[in-house]
Order: C-alpha cells, then sequence, then structure tokens
C-alpha cells in the first residue's frame, strides 16, 4: 500500500506539472513517461520509459515502431495497442484542426496536407484526392494498402472513385515508409497507367506525390517525368 501511495503521489505531481505548462519543460523521457501513466497502472514508467527510448532511439520513434516490435520489448497488447494509437489519433486531430470545410484545393500547400494524412503509416498506402470543375474536393481517402515496401495503385478503383464523384480531375499520392521520396520506375509506369485510364473518361490527373518521413515531392512539380502531366 505504501509504494501504491508512493507511485500516485508521484503521477499527481506529474499531472499537475502539465496542467500548469502542457508539455513545455518536459524531457522526452518525462513525457513519455507521462503517456505511459494511462497504460502501466501502479508501477514506475519512469523505468520503462527509458528503456523504451534506449531501445527504439528517440520518441517519435517509440511510436513508429511495429506493434510486433513493441510486443517483442515486452509490452502487453493494450500497452503496445496504446502507443500505436498516437500517431494515429495525432492525425485525425492535425486532418481535422486543417479540415477547409470550403474543399477548395490550396495548390501552394497542397504538400502539407498530403503529409498530414500519412502520418503514423507504416505501410504504402496509396491516397485518392478527387476534385470537380471548380476545383473544390470531392473525395480523399486511402484506396489502397499494401506491405512495409509495396503497394499497387489500384486503377479500377481509382476510375470507379472518378465516376462516381464525377470528378474532373485527380490527385494521387504514396508514401515509401523505408525508402526516399523518389519514384521508381515502377511508380513513373503507374502514373502513366492511371493518367491514361482517367484520361479515357475525361479525368485530367494533375499529380502524384511520393511521401517518405516528412518529405514530399510532386512529380508534376519536380520535372522528373513532365510528359506524364502534360494534357
Amino acid at each position: 500500500m505504501a509504494t501504491d501511495n508512493v507511485h500516485e503521489g508521484h503521477r499527481a505531481r506529474v499531472r499537475k506539472k502539465f496542467l500548469l505548462n502542457g508539455l513545455d519543460g518536459f524531457e522526452q523521457h518525462e513525457a513519455l513517461e507521462f503517456l505511459l501513466f494511462y497504460c502501466v497502472h501502479m508501477k514506475n514508467t519512469s523505468e520503462l520509459a527509458h528503456r523504451l527510448l534506449d531501445a527504439f532511439g528517440s520518441l517519435s520513434a517509440v511510436f513508429d515502431a511495429p506493434y510486433d516490435a513493441l510486443r517483442n520489448f515486452g509490452l502487453s497488447e493494450s500497452q503496445a495497442s496504446f502507443l500505436k494509437l498516437i500517431p494515429e489519433m495525432a492525425r485525425l486531430y492535425i486532418d481535422d484542426k486543417h479540415n477547409n470545410i470550403n474543399k477548395v484545393v490550396d495548390y501552394d500547400n497542397i504538400g502539407d496536407s498530403i503529409l498530414r494524412k500519412f502520418i503514423g503509416r507504416e505501410n504504402e498506402n496509396v491516397l485518392l484526392l478527387l476534385l470537380d470543375a471548380k476545383g473544390k474536393e470531392v473525395f480523399c481517402g486511402i484506396v489502397s494498402k499494401g506491405s512495409l515496401n509495396n503497394t499497387n495503385l489500384p486503377i479500377r478503383k481509382i476510375v470507379d472513385f472518378a465516376l462516381r464523384y464525377n470528378a474532373k480531375s485527380a490527385i494521387i499520392a504514396h508514401n515509401h515508409p523505408s525508402g526516399l521520396a523518389l519514384p521508381s520506375r515502377d511508380d513513373l509506369e503507374a502514373t502513366a497507367n492511371v493518367s491514361n485510364a482517367l484520361s479515357l473518361i475525361g479525368v485530367r490527373l494533375l499529380d502524384h506525390y511520393i511521401v517518405a518521413d516528412n518529405d514530399c515531392v510532386s512529380l508534376a512539380q519536380s520535372g522528373i517525368a513532365p510528359a506524364l502531366f502534360e494534357i
């Protein structure tokens, strides 16, 4: 009982510190220790926080670690799931915070918007953004999920969505979780195939973004494959 009181007293002090100043002044291990309060009960989470940071290298790396790696580290199912929830919730929060209710696409900042869509995604995903004749967003979502190193651009699904939403133009994006934000030969071929398929139904492919970590490369703006976007 005395040990429980010690832990509870420490946790109360940390919570008070957080409520007064947020996470300002918290070191990474202190922030992680505080977060672990909510999935590790009546134990000293400071040591666990230090061990997690030592094992994975940084706070973001802990959250980005695969579920199996966290389980192999020794965390329970609920503890590993809780940590995996953090980047997913961060993506939902940021996406909602910056949601444009008028749905007018800001081409100057679209790279930042696309980056937000890939926060916490460990495997390759394909994002489709569809626009109407006025350039307003009519659909934006993940249309394909793959493995850590591979996914396919689902051409038929992209075309079906474009028809369903009566789109006039489209932007696609996919991420390279374990690589660079540079297109492979397969990426360029797949982009050409999507562009050709969309053109048959009167939809213009405006761009294809490649995402890796905090980097986002526009194929249309980079000049890597200018012919793909000349319609």
